[in-house]
């Protein structure tokens, strides 16, 4: 790649097609640093003029640039949602709220949205120094944010979501955590299976496809579909997995 393409490939190989000229004119800032519970490794927000980045270690998680794969988890799910009533969904991983709003402008006045996040830090900063980024979608009557695992209340919610949408971690192959791991095996797509109602969804996003877990959603009596996404929707970017696995 040469500097005469006009294209920068970020930390987790994600490709922004902007002008060259000035982007790396203003530094990168590092505006706070979050432990991930349970686990040695460490989030770091930063901030390049209206940019921001989520890091871990030399891997980008997030860019508030692009958001098309976040999104399309979201419009994808609620398009097989269109003739309930009052839906539940529970969403994991807040981020940088891509999902949530995307839902929240996908589903009807009675819809309830959970939103589970893990790193208490990051919802501070959906509050604080990315609330220009997520407006007034936290503030949303049909919105209630859980600060902890999904996981628990995935275990504790048996036929209670019409929708479980998962952005946790980099997908079926986890890189914050090892716990995540859990929500992908066998036992963790059963349990979620389970917390669904019938012919509720699944949905995953990925970084990238994985055959293995397309066989163990099949294998723990799920109806797959599996998409592929672009990180900047229409405008391109990298090539990313979304699984709608319907109960």
């Amino acid at each position: 790649m040469t500097i005469d393409d006009k294209r920068i490939l970020f930390p987790a190989g994600k490709i922004t097609s902007e002008p060259f000229e000035g982007l790396f004119m203003i530094p990168w800032s590092v505006l706070d640093v979050a432990k991930i519970p349970g686990e040695a490794g460490e989030l770091r927000l930063k901030r390049r003029g209206a940019e921001f980045s989520i890091m871990l270690g030399n891997n980008e998680l997030m860019n508030s640039r692009l958001s098309g794969s976040e999104e399309a988890l979201a419009r994808l799910s609620c398009e097989r949602l269109r003739t309930r009533e009052n839906p539940q969904i529970l969403i994991g991983g807040l981020g940088m709220g891509f999902t949530l709003r995307a839902a929240s402008a996908e589903l009807g006045p009675e819809a309830r949205i959970t939103v589970a996040e893990l790193v208490p830090a990051v919802v501070a900063w959906a509050r604080g120094p990315m609330a220009e980024i997520f407006g007034n979608s936290l503030e949303d009557p049909r919105v209630g944010i859980y600060e902890g695992d999904v996981g628990h209340l995935i275990k504790s919610g048996r036929s209670s979501y019409d929708a479980i949408l998962l952005d946790v971690d980099n997908g079926p192959e986890g890189l914050t955590r090892q716990a995540n791991d859990n929500l992908y095996d066998f036992t963790g797509l059963g349990i979620a299976r389970s917390a669904l109602t019938p012919g509720g969804v699944l949905a995953v996003w990925s970084s990238a496809p994985n055959k293995d877990f397309s066989h163990r959603l099949r294998r723990a009596g799920f109806k797959v579909d599996e998409v592929t996404v672009r990180a900047n929707g229409a405008r391109g970017g990298a090539r990313h997995t979304i699984w709608i696995a319907t109960k």
